[in-house]
């Protein structure tokens, strides 16, 4: 755990909004030098506050329309079986995230496709056949609102 400030605040900020500002960009909107704000940045990033830097994709742009989430309940429970389907699910590509998770279900998938008949195909003939799988709920995403987070 790491102590923050305002100014650490602000500047985290301002990096989930835009990461590809420079520190000269950043130290100015912060009224920081240069070099200054490039000491807070790395330090927070030798302290893992960043876990890496990653690029949003325009999913409609790139011909994915769909996203649905699927609540997965596997048919049997033990060590081999939730390893054998971690490894199996992570192989999927249509699949962005993979959260194993506490409650109705052990596990909770982002799946992406083209259209329904591409998402139909991709439960089917991916999904369905995993090691494991139990009991599968849809959830198909209408819209998203994506939010910085508490700081």
């Amino acid at each position: 755990m790491i102590a923050l400030d305002a100014t650490d605040r602000a500047l985290i900020r301002a990096l989930t909004e835009d990461a590809t500002r420079s520190a000269g960009a950043l130290g100015r909107a912060l009224g920081l030098s240069q070099p200054a704000c490039w000491r807070r940045i790395r330090r927070l990033e030798e302290a893992g506050v960043f876990e890496g830097r990653r690029l949003d994709l325009d999913l409609q742009a790139l011909g994915f329309g769909v996203t649905v989430f699927l609540g997965i309940k596997l048919a049997t429970k033990g060590r081999v079986s939730l390893e054998d389907f971690e490894r199996a699910v992570t192989a999927i590509p249509e699949v962005q995230t993979v959260e194993h998770v506490l409650g109705m279900y052990d596990y909770r998938l982002r799946v992406v496709a083209r259209d329904i008949p591409d998402f139909e195909r991709v439960l089917r003939r991916r999904i369905m056949t995993l090691p494991g799988v139990g009991n599968v709920e849809a959830n198909v995403l209408l819209s998203e609102e994506r939010r910085p987070g508490p700081i």
